[in-house]
Formats: structure tokens, sequence, C-alpha cells
């Protein structure tokens, strides 16, 4: 049950994030080549499971996106509420497919996997 709930969890932060970015009418095109940066974090892993697990973490957090959102509006940055938009966007799929936070031991070793 608890997995479920995190996967709708990660479905409602997708819609959420796609609304806005349409609802502000950012470009598309711009949404679908940034969509999957944040996995290049996934490099860090060619250093070691555990810098690996680090690098792809700091990436996969909702605690970036959200700053760059409230950043943004707080001064008026509009390219940082589109990333935003983005970034959180990409986590919320990855949540939604199953894919969590790495555990050091591997990379199939989640947050996800252990609730």
């Amino acid at each position: 049950m608890n997995k479920l709930l995190l996967k709708l969890e990660g479905l409602t932060v997708v819609i959420t994030c796609i609304y806005f970015y349409a609802h502000h009418d950012y470009s598309w095109l711009t949404f679908f080549l940034l969509l999957l940066v944040p996995d290049l974090s996934m490099l860090g892993y060619l250093f070691g499971k555990n810098a690996g697990a680090i690098a792809y973490n700091i990436f996969h957090t909702y605690l970036w996106p959200m700053a760059f959102i409230l950043i943004s509006l707080a001064v008026g940055i509009e390219a940082l509420l589109m990333y935003g938009f983005i970034w959180g966007a990409h986590i919320g799929m990855d949540r939604m497919l199953g894919y969590g936070l790495k555990y050091p031991t591997d990379f199939k070793d989640t947050h996800l996997q252990r609730v």
C-alpha cells in the first residue's frame, strides 16, 4: 500500500508540474530536451557505488526544484520557475515508475523498495 501511495504521489507531482508548465506557456521543446538531464547524475557511478548514489540522490530530491520554484516566485527569475517545473516533473516521473533515492549498496537498492 505504501509503495502505491508513493507512486501516486509521483504521478501527482508530474501532473502538477506539467499543468503549471503549460499554464505559463513555456516551450515544450525545452521541456523534452531537459526532462532527462537529471539522469546525467548517474555518471557518478563511474566513480563507485557510493559516489553514484550521492550524485544521483542530490539530483533526485525534490529539494532543488522546489527551491528553484520558490526563489523564482520570490525574485521573479522566470527561467528558474521553468527549470523547477521540468526538474520536479522528472523526479515525479521517476517516483511514479518506482525509481527512488539510491542506497550505496546497489543501484537497484532504493528507498521505494524498502517501504
